[in-house]
């Protein structure tokens, strides 16, 4: 039960207890109210009983219990817990943070109002890369990392609600991925015949299985399961280079693992390379590595090496600009997609938890499609003005 201590004509003290504490401490809380004038006298008694009931509920329900901590804090131990990450995405979620800290980081968690995050999104959108200020979706993402530490907290029963829900967003600018046409994909395929391993075969493996860079990066060659003209490939590591921590490795962007079928072409080729490898292991007088991509004295890569290496491929032979390394798996999901295999699969097989992200992400045809499109209505269209002539 509440205990009410009277301060004045219109001012109460309001204490609860909620239980003790290891070393034998009450836990307590407590909290000074005052009265409205428009509450007349005899209504005073009923008003601070009411307040002493709500209190009570939110102390026992335990959203006072762990308030007084900053956001900072709570967020801190928030990054702690969370083990399903990759280390790419926790880097992430700790620069994004960051950022943030300075605005929001020292308010209280129950004293943490929408308005106060608008303040800070306002401060965000001042800020430059390269010179310009960054893109309203940027500004957003900080946002979404402190929405998920808010509702981590709301859904540990330290506040009631979240308040960075509370806050009217003004509309993103969509960035459209350019996936290559068949004949680009082709092409490129063609070019890779010339280019020497391990960029050859990383290449190669990341435009048929749609792998990520860190995925393949951290590929063993247990993973790779041989069944004659076939194989099996298990993706269950990736290694990411993190800024300020250098190159970690770690679990997969969602967590989970997730097996791919390899068919007999790129089986062929993940041989030839197994092979070669073993020799250079047995001609430079080293053990061969455990890993699948290294360089010719068995040593592990900088993902960064590969990026920079197709960089140059796609200059040289005149490929776009906005193409990158991840426009490989662009192409493998949107081309899975468009030849009917079901989103669920697709999802699956790109390691994203579900279809939602895929759907937002993928699902834009490829420009001979559209051309194929634009080819079939012209052509249901002539057909009905010739029959439209014929009956005439």
């Amino acid at each position: 039960m509440a205990s009410i201590k009277k301060l004045d004509v219109r001012k109460f003290k309001i204490t609860v207890s909620n239980g003790y504490r290891p070393d034998g401490r009450k836990i307590s809380r407590a909290k000074t109210i005052s009265v409205p004038q428009s509450v007349g006298s005899r209504g005073i008694p009923q008003y601070v009983v009411h307040e002493a009931e709500e209190f009570e509920k939110q102390v026992k329900s335990g959203y006072c219990e762990d308030g007084e901590m900053t956001f900072q804090e709570y967020a801190a131990r928030w990054l702690e817990r969370q083990t399903k990450y990759a280390p790419s995405t926790l880097g992430f979620y700790r620069r994004s943070l960051e950022a943030v800290y300075p605005m929001i980081g020292s308010i209280k968690l129950n004293h943490l109002r929408p308005i106060a995050l608008e303040n800070m999104l306002v401060e965000l959108r001042k800020r430059t890369y390269h010179g310009k200020l960054i893109q309203e979706a940027t500004v957003q993402k900080y946002l979404t990392v402190a929405s998920a530490v808010l509702s981590d907290a709301k859904r540990n029963e330290i506040i009631e609600k979240n308040p960075a829900r509370m806050i009217d967003l003004p509309e993103t600018t969509s960035r459209t991925q350019l996936i290559p046409t068949d004949e680009e994909a082709h092409r490129f395929l063609d070019i890779l015949a010339n280019e020497d391993d391990p960029y050859k075969t990383f290449y190669a493996l990341a435009i048929y299985t749609g792998c990520r860079r860190g995925e393949l990066c951290a590929l063993k060659w247990q993973d790779i399961v041989m069944n004659g003209d076939e194989s099996i490939l298990t993706v269950s590591r990736s290694r990411s280079s993190v800024p300020g921590q250098g190159v970690i490795e770690g679990t997969t962007k969602n967590g989970q693992a997730r097996i791919i079928y390899l068919s007999e072409d790129m089986t062929s080729i993940l041989r030839s390379y197994c092979y070669q490898k073993m020799c250079e292991a047995q001609v430079g007088g080293f053990e061969m590595s455990d890993y699948v991509f290294t360089n010719e004295t068995g040593k592990l890569m900088h993902p960064d090496s590969f990026s920079r290496h197709l960089r140059r491929l796609y200059d040289k032979n005149g490929f776009p600009r906005e193409f990158h390394l991840h426009t490989l798996r662009h192409y493998f999901v949107s081309t899975m997609l468009h030849n009917g295999v079901d989103k669920q699969t697709v999802a699956e097989l790109a390691g994203h938890g579900d279809t939602g992200f895929l759907e937002r992400t993928y699902c834009h045809p490829q420009l001979q499609l559209k051309r194929q499109a634009a080819e079939r209505y012209t052509q249901t269209m002539f057909n009905f003005s010739g029959r439209d002539s014929e009956s005439a």
